[in-house]
């Protein structure tokens, strides 16, 4: 994912979450899949998937049960 991609996907998600504080960051060493952040925090993975030739995005987070407390 170029950086032009990863700012359009982040603008998207600020917008659909209303928060600022989200960031799509690269990922070392992956081309496919960039890093989301809700300010400092990790909170997961987003995947690029162009298979059949449609272009979609997959957001993958993970919750724990010890978040939930």
């Amino acid at each position: 994912m170029d950086k032009l991609e990863l700012e359009r996907v982040q603008s998207y998600m600020r917008k659909l979450f209303q928060n600022q504080t989200i960031r799509v960051t690269k990922r070392p060493r992956k081309d496919d899949s960039a890093e989301v952040y809700l300010g400092d925090e990790f909170v997961g993975v987003l995947f690029r998937d162009d298979e059949d030739g449609d272009l979609s995005y997959n957001f993958q987070m993970a919750i724990l049960e010890t978040d939930l407390d």
